[in-house]
């Protein structure tokens, strides 16, 4: 029996729906609007979609957004400068600051100015550590969308084995770390791996984040494995495409992601939810 595909964009929209009505709460009753500063420092075509795209997300929360968009040729003090303002704006309680940033700028030192507690995208080591340790924090926003995708589809996580295969600080690590926090044993693969596919076949959760254009074969796929495929490859003939083998894998999965469709939607509802629970923090 085929896959059952999963429908990001509809568990994302029931996922905002919910956190618009805690907005509407938190305004009536604490008098607080979220609000989320993203900042976009470039002429990148793709990143200013993507933060269009959270901003019109936000504001249909209810939330309040703004947009800092700043020239290719920025100093990373007048970004500094600008992170240190909105980390004392009480009327913002996150911050996102779209990657990839400007040559000339040192990726790493911007994140750490950012206040721990505003940074919705969950990179600050801070929040890192505290994922790492299992302490509350703010968690990245892609692999808590797919925390949230296995939930939604009843997927049992304890005690199953997972494959995660990609091994970034934005995805790879933090998605392993919250599976293992929900008691699944994980295995972390990459581009040195060897013999990938006797390790993907033993997997009950397969995901994947190496962001290499069907590099997971169908046939490396368990009988009734979950198949979340996070990446985003664009072919020669211009369609998208994940890191799956999306025909002949959704011969064995049990369900599947598909590409668009799949985890991107969730990405942006976990922005929201970030915002969301740093401006609950704030009232606190």
């Amino acid at each position: 029996m085929p896959a059952q595909i999963i429908d990001g964009k509809k568990i994302s929209e029931s996922i905002q729906a919910e956190i618009a009505k805690e907005v509407s709460q938190l305004k009536k009753e604490r008098g607080i609007t979220p609000g989320l500063a993203a900042i976009l420092a470039g002429e990148n075509e793709a990143s200013k979609i993507y933060v269009r795209n959270k901003e019109t997300a936000c504001k249909k929360a209810g939330m309040f957004a703004e947009q800092h968009t700043l020239p290719v040729t920025v100093t990373e003090e007048e970004l500094l400068h600008l992170i240190y303002t909105l980390n004392h704006d009480p009327n913002i309680h996150s911050i996102l600051v779209q990657l990839p940033l400007p040559k000339q700028i040192e990726e790493q030192k911007i994140l750490e100015a950012l206040l721990p507690e505003k940074d919705v995208d969950g990179f600050h080591p801070i929040n890192m550590g505290n994922l790492l340790i299992g302490r509350p924090t703010v968690a990245p926003c892609t692999p808590m969308g797919i925390i949230k995708i296995l939930e939604a589809i009843d997927c049992k996580i304890e005690g199953k084995d997972a494959v995660v295969l990609g091994r970034s600080n934005i995805v790879g690590k933090p998605t392993a770390l919250l599976l293992m926090q929900r008691h699944a044993t994980v295995t972390i693969c990459h581009t040195r791996t060897q013999n990938l596919p006797e390790k993907v076949r033993r997997a009950d959760i397969v995901i994947a984040a190496m962001g290499h254009a069907q590099t997971v074969k169908g046939d490396w796929i368990k009988k009734g494995a979950v198949v979340i495929d996070v990446g985003i490859n664009r072919l020669p003939d211009g369609k998208l495409t994940g890191d799956v083998e999306f025909e002949e894998a959704k011969k064995n999965a049990s369900f599947i992601t598909p590409v668009p469709g799949g985890v991107g939607p969730m990405t942006i509802a976990m922005l929201l939810w970030n915002t969301l629970q740093a401006a609950k923090r704030s009232a606190a």
